[in-house]
């Protein structure tokens, strides 16, 4: 029996990644390098049978002098195929970790971009998974980390409305669709999609080849100062041991199993021993571990629980680290408390209760006209707003609110809530049952927490 070719392997994914009911509108993220110009072209062809439009993307991070001619390169590529093409150029403002704030600015850059397309194609391989293994590996990191990435998952870079892109810093013949059924997005994120992660680079390069596409070499492929690059000639001196991307992949594949079959634990344990917080009959972003029940699970469930937990009301895309998260989990079962990732969890009686750190809000305002949205997680709306601010209540809004509900969470809880402000005067706070019925809402990026998959 023939071996399926690696087009066919490729719709096989895309099948099981998006089928049977395709989108009509598919947008793809493509760099120029080899890996992204292989899933250009066999995402074409399928296109082509199945009848589904393809949008092609290209980030210009701007740090070489190479990058312009690059996406004039995929440009031209995707207008002999027919194909419209958009380059999105990043300026990086030299803080923080360069590759981390690169792989934030091309999703965030993509999502404003978007328009109504809810999947976008991503050409991760089966040597990235690899790579990534032995990254986290030398990070110390548990199942969690080791775990084989996802073939697809949600991302949310912005919550409501999505900036603009300035026009200086787009080059696009057309935009996506706005919205429409056939697209399947909405304004919150967006499906990424990695076809290839069954398949090789090697195996990638040589169907260029074969083929004549074209591609371009990242001399940054091959910079030592890269974690990624390290990995990657770690791996070349590794697999005479037998350590294989192939063996280090399947590895991680069977540790993404482990990883669900303990998020699938931790649903059932936070079915039992976690609530979310709500004061006088409004949400209230906060989650309540009891803690005898917490305290009786294995440790486990227990640090899965609370990253998933400081996710959640953070609103935060990437679990806290590893380190950090078990110092947090010893304070809490002796009784203590602390600050991590967005948010401060304290003990009190009967309870752990987990809440946006106050600190972590200063400056967090936003004004409004007829709605707005608030720390990537609150949608505020209602009459006469309209030029107020949305703050978190703080010290000065606690003291203006004379007789607060019975069920109000504790002041150092209450701080943190949202509050609609006319200068230093209150105006509402719902949660805590304060002026006029403005709507507010905590929308957090994984839906409820009882729904949450614990695993990322």
């Amino acid at each position: 029996m023939t071996a399926p070719s690696l087009q066919d392997r490729f719709a096989g994914h895309i099948g099981q990644l998006l089928g049977p009911d395709f989108p009509a509108d598919i947008a793809l993220a493509v760099s120029g390098g080899g890996d992204s110009m292989a899933m250009l072209y066999l995402a074409h062809n399928w296109a082509h049978v199945f009848g589904v439009r393809l949008w092609v993307v290209t980030i210009d991070h701007g740090l070489r002098s190479e990058s312009a001619a690059e996406a004039a390169m995929v440009a031209a590529e995707c207008a002999a195929m027919g194909h419209p093409h958009a380059t999105l150029r990043w300026h990086w403002d030299g803080t923080g970790n360069l590759q981390d704030a690169a792989r934030t600015a091309r999703l965030e850059l993509i999502d404003r971009w978007r328009q109504g397309i809810g999947h976008v194609l991503f050409a991760h391989t089966r040597d990235d998974v690899a790579e990534t293994f032995l990254m986290r590996l030398a990070r110390g990191s548990g199942v969690e980390g080791l775990s084989a990435m996802a073939s697809a998952r949600k991302v949310t870079p912005h919550f409501g409305a999505r900036p603009g892109i300035a026009p200086a810093d787009i080059t696009a013949a057309d935009l996506p669709p706005a919205s429409g059924a056939g697209a399947r997005g909405d304004g919150f994120g967006f499906r990424l999609v990695r076809p290839l992660l069954q398949e090789t680079r090697a195996d990638l390069r040589h169907y260029l080849t074969t083929f004549g596409g074209k591609w371009v070499d990242d001399p940054s492929n091959d910079d030592l100062r890269f974690d990624r690059v390290q990995a990657r000639h770690a791996m070349a001196a590794l697999t005479p041991l037998g350590l294989t991307a192939d063996r280090l992949a399947d590895t991680a594949s069977r540790l993404a199993r482990s990883r669900d079959a303990l998020a699938a634990r931790a649903r059932d344990v936070a079915a039992r021993v976690v609530q979310e917080g709500t004061a006088h009959g409004i949400a209230t972003g906060q989650l309540l571990f009891a803690r005898d029940g917490f305290a009786g699970v294995e440790r486990d469930t227990q640090l899965r629980l609370l990253a998933a937990a400081l996710q959640w009301v953070a609103n935060a895309p990437y679990r806290p680290r590893a380190t950090a998260l078990e110092a947090l989990l010893d304070r809490l079962l002796s009784g203590g408390g602390g600050t991590l990732h967005g948010c401060e969890v304290r003990a009190e009686r009967d309870h752990l209760r987990v809440f946006r750190e106050f600190g972590a809000l200063a400056g967090v305002i936003s004004v409004v006209g007829q709605d707005a949205a608030w720390d990537m997680a609150w949608s505020v709306s209602g009459p006469d707003i309209a030029g107020l601010a949305i703050r978190a209540l703080g010290t000065d809004g606690w003291a203006q609110i004379p007789e607060k509900p019975a069920d109000a969470p504790p002041f150092h809880a209450a701080r943190s809530l949202p509050a609609v402000f006319d200068g230093d005067r209150l105006i509402a706070c719902r949660a805590l049952g304060f002026g006029p019925a403005h709507a507010v809402s905590f929308c957090p990026r994984g839906g409820r927490f009882a729904a949450s998959g614990f695993s990322h």
